[in-house]
């Protein structure tokens, strides 16, 4: 059963076409569960902005795994997901909204051992190392790493995890030499369990990041409304605000 994130006084005439559901997701420092059992977080926080300013209730649901969350949301079952990066592929299940922030993705090796990782300034550079690397399950994480996904993966030396939590506790067991995934996330788990990482030299993306939502269930109207909304905000300053409170850009 969906529980209310947020519900907004406005007039219908107002309101998006339905309310929006979306299935929950532990990923500090942009959504998570705080002590007070409420979701909380970078995205969650300016989701909820935009979505009211927009004039739209957003209904969220408890956590499901990444691979089942991705199906429901193609059938439309639920309409929203935040922190998405904009593909053609994509473009044929969802719409997607202006930018609200940008996200940076990059490789970390433990600090201890940094010194043997520090010439690698590429992936080409990665493959030819013949490191393995621990990434996320599902996400898109640019294209240099879509192209050597392939051949780590037929190495032996992708190795992927469903949670950043579940992900750093394989790097600290030494599942893999490097670990590569969204930058304030990893560094966000990394200080949780008390490990010293380094960032290698690059980045895999510097890009921006949007609402996508479903084309099965929304309609251009709602996209229309929300990036008026996130116009709006951005005009008054208060995305900027939610982005300095977390120390992202």
């Amino acid at each position: 059963m969906f529980a209310a994130a947020g519900l907004l006084a406005c007039a219908p005439a107002l309101a998006c076409s339905r309310p929006l559901n979306m299935v929950s997701e532990e990923w500090p420092p942009y959504s998570f569960t705080n002590e007070e059992n409420l979701q909380t977080g970078l995205d969650m926080d300016m989701a909820k902005a935009i979505l009211k300013e927009a004039g739209c209730t957003l209904v969220t649901a408890p956590p499901l795994p990444a691979v089942r969350r991705q199906l429901l949301f193609e059938r439309g079952e639920f309409d929203l997901m935040l922190s998405a990066t904009d593909t053609p592929e994509r473009r044929r299940i969802a719409r997607f909204s202006n930018a609200y922030r940008h996200e940076t993705v990059a490789l970390f090796a433990l600090a201890r051992d940094y010194p043997r990782y520090a010439g690698i300034n590429s992936m080409p550079a990665v493959l030819r190392a013949q490191a393995a690397v621990l990434a996320p399950r599902v996400g898109w994480y640019g294209a240099d790493f879509a192209h050597a996904a392939p051949g780590l993966r037929a190495g032996g030396r992708l190795h992927e995890f469903g949670s950043f939590e579940q992900g750093m506790r394989m790097f600290g067991a030494g599942r893999a030499p490097l670990i590569m995934g969204d930058r304030a996330a990893i560094l966000y788990e990394a200080q949780r369990q008390r490990l010293a990482l380094r960032q290698l030299p690059f980045v895999l993306q510097q890009a921006p990041v949007h609402l996508m939502l479903s084309r099965a269930s929304t309609t251009e109207d709602d996209l229309a409304r929300i990036n008026a909304a996130i116009g709006r905000l951005e005009k008054s300053g208060a995305l900027q605000a939610l982005r300095a409170r977390y120390g992202v850009r």
